[in-house]
């Protein structure tokens, strides 16, 4: 009796010991911690049979991690259009650019226009902090004179909530799909059907993941799109001389001139020859008249 006592413990501690170093080789691969879903177990310790969308819905509805006030007061994209006439392009392009500089932001791009005919002007794009957004806005003034300024935001923040909620209910789902890989004792069919509703859930996971990560960084940095342009000129044309504008007129007028003079030679002549012959005929029959009479 005694002997059957000690084999029935030395069962139980192996039994224990093999279903640890199971555990543990199982968590060592996943990306995420396993936990035993409440999906119910029998008298044995081995889960019941269940469908896969039982699994997907059970525990679904547990509490999830709270989202201050702040985090979804701050989700809020905002943009702006500015437009400034400047004496100067270039040193204009230049303060614009120390601007991004002193408020800690960046020039995300810039276009820049000097062709002939056409009003000098630029725009850039800077990337402000979004605490620093109004700041900014102040310090263009001294830059030139501001003729149009369009700000716009954007509250994202429900969609922030929305999205973290789908995402950390993906979470549980993929937390329980793998605890339920690791028990899986059925059909290969089974374990091939929770394999790939897993890595179904993983992409969900990944695209939400990229949405949290798009509004946060458009939350942080905000947009300021800003436009120099060097002031038109009141006579003339932008980009040329006033007078030089005048004598390159002038010499086109003398060549448009000339060419309607040549133009008219293709009318003219053969009238004049028309004209003479008719004059020789006339002459010639008044002579012939006189003779006779």
């Amino acid at each position: 009796m005694r002997s059957l006592f000690v084999l029935v413990l030395a069962a139980a501690f192996l039994g224990c010991k093999e279903r640890k170093s199971t555990a543990y080789s199982l968590a060592s691969t996943a990306t995420v911690s396993l936990q035993r879903p409440r999906i119910g177990y029998d008298k044995n310790g081995r889960p019941t049979p269940v469908a896969l969308q039982e699994i997907a819905v059970t525990g679904v509805a547990d509490a999830l991690p709270p989202i201050s006030v702040a985090d979804v007061a701050s989700m809020v994209i905002r943009t702006a259009d500015v437009s400034i006439e400047v004496d100067s392009l270039e040193p204009a392009v230049a303060l614009v650019r120390q601007l991004a500089t002193r408020f800690g932001g960046y020039v995300a791009s810039t276009d820049i226009t000097t062709g002939n005919s056409q009003l000098r002007n630029a725009r850039l794009e800077l990337k402000i902090p979004a605490q620093r957004f109004d700041e900014s806005l102040s310090g263009l003034a001294p830059i030139g004179k501001l003729e149009n300024v369009t700000v716009e935001a954007e509250d994202v923040g429900e969609q922030f909530v929305d999205v973290s909620a789908r995402m950390e209910n993906a979470r549980r789902l993929e937390r329980r799909l793998i605890d339920l890989l690791a028990t899986r004792t059925g059909k290969l069919k089974d374990v091939l059907d929770v394999e790939q509703e897993l890595a179904r859930v993983r992409e969900e996971i990944d695209r939400y993941e990229g949405r949290i990560r798009y509004l946060k960084a458009h939350t942080a940095m905000s947009t300021l799109s800003v436009t120099v342009h060097e002031p038109i000129p009141v006579v003339g044309t932008a980009g040329q001389s006033v007078m030089g504008a005048a004598l390159k007129q002038s010499w086109r007028n003398f060549v448009l001139l000339a060419s309607l003079a040549v133009q008219s030679l293709g009318v003219l002549l053969p009238l004049g020859f028309i004209a003479t012959v008719a004059w020789i005929v006339t002459r010639r029959w008044r002579l012939t008249r006189q003779r006779t009479a």
